[in-house]
């Protein structure tokens, strides 16, 4: 039994999980040849919705771009982000911990929605959100990587300023204690049953690869296979790349900040063997394209409160507001490849900017080291910041020491 509190009950250490995240995405571009990635799929969710309306978006030039035939079940990356919703749903339901809340202040709800446009727009602008475009693409040695975190980095500290502004805020909507011991005995009675749905959806998709296995589908299988375990590590780690950067500058705190970095020095390692054996790089563009989605990227997900991992395990989790956020995140993405070429974003901010891969212009080795000494360096400078903040600002850390990453 304390084996099994361990790992359905607790919540991981943020080291291990992403450490093992950051293992499984460059293993997943071994076998595959492609990147972890969510908004791509979410953006092709939105052209298949539009489809369905009768509108023709098969010429639009960014799904000429990123690709729309087929169906979610019969593409990798649609199996990647249906096995990490079906894998963050289960460890909640094994975990007894899943929910219906909805924010008392409804007002979140249009924030969510409104943060959760900003973020999708800006992540397909810049071609990836903070998967594809920084924690997968950093170990691809696309110069992009780097310069959408930074850009994300400083979008969220601008977020940071608008939503602890008393107007964004708004008034505080208050509950008795009544009703929260009402909600708790709900929750105790049923949690009984989640346990067994659990094991049950885990069986049932258990069956779905097994399925593919033996029709021959290996990359879909692969493609659920994958998409499950990422869906497990970023529930039970608590993977939030939002809380990385805005806790930063709220809290000092910097533990997602710093288990990002080491994550990212495994995959780096591990994916610089496959390309040296022969796997093909993905080099994405450097262009003001990917500072300005950058920028908007961080705003975006401040606003509405997680990013696309923190949003999906916490729409599983029962939360109705990342359930809002995340179909905003779907009608930003869209706009975006609406205005690639009707609004003339592509020739404005991409068009002839170079894609610029760092194993060529500083050959494999220089390549390797700098990129590590680089995420070294971000290790180092989370460790400093968070002891800046705590030790320069002791009563302000006693008053936030307690903020912990569930909390968004």
């Amino acid at each position: 039994m304390n084996l099994y509190h361990k790992i359905f009950k607790e919540y991981w250490n943020p080291y291990v999980a992403i450490g093992i995240a950051g293992l499984l995405s460059a293993l997943y571009f071994g076998i595959t040849g492609t990147v972890w990635a969510v908004t791509g799929e979410f953006t092709r969710l939105g052209g298949h919705v539009l489809q369905w309306f009768g509108v023709d978006v098969s010429k639009w030039a960014y799904f000429e771009l990123i690709g729309i035939n087929g169906s979610p079940l019969n593409r990798t990356d649609g199996w990647i982000v249906i096995g990490m919703l079906v894998g963050a749903l289960m460890m909640i339901l094994l975990s007894s911990s899943f929910k219906i809340r909805i924010p008392n202040q409804k007002r979140r709800l249009v924030q969510g929605f409104i943060g959760g446009i900003i973020a999708g727009f800006g992540a397909r602008l810049a071609m990836g959100c903070n998967l594809a475009a920084f924690f997968t693409g950093v170990p691809q040695f696309s110069f992009h990587a780097w310069i959408f975190m930074i850009m994300t980095a400083v979008g969220t500290f601008f977020g940071v300023k608008v939503v602890n502004t008393r107007w964004w805020l708004g008034k505080p909507n208050l509950q008795s204690s009544k009703g929260k011991r009402r909600m708790k005995r709900k929750k105790i009675k049923n949690s009984n049953i989640q346990p067994v749905l659990g094991w049950l959806l885990a069986c049932v998709y258990a069956g779905i690869i097994v399925y593919f296995l033996a029709t021959g589908k290996n990359l879909l299988a692969v493609g659920a296979l994958a998409g499950a375990f990422f869906g497990i590590l970023i529930e039970r780690g608590q993977i939030c790349f939002t809380s990385a950067f805005r806790d930063l500058w709220i809290s000092g705190r910097a533990i997602m900040s710093k288990a990002i970095a080491v994550g990212m020095i495994i995959s780096v390692v591990v994916t610089f063997i496959f390309i040296q054996t022969g796997s093909t790089q993905i080099i994405k563009i450097a262009a003001p394209s990917t500072i300005i989605g950058g920028l908007l990227f961080g705003f975006g997900i401040v606003l509405a409160g997680g990013c696309e991992t923190g949003m999906m395990y916490r729409a599983m989790e029962g939360q109705v507001l990342f359930l809002i956020v995340g179909a905003g995140n779907i009608v930003g993405a869209t706009l975006l490849s609406y205005g690639w070429d009707h609004f003339g974003i592509f020739n404005t901010l991409a068009a002839g900017w170079p894609q610029v891969n760092l194993i060529t212009e500083w050959g494999p080795t220089g390549a390797l080291i700098g990129t590590l000494i680089m995420l070294v360096l971000w290790f180092l400078f989370s460790n400093w910041w968070e002891k800046r903040f705590r030790y320069g600002t002791g009563i302000k850390h006693e008053q936030t020491k307690h903020i912990t990453i569930k909390e968004v």
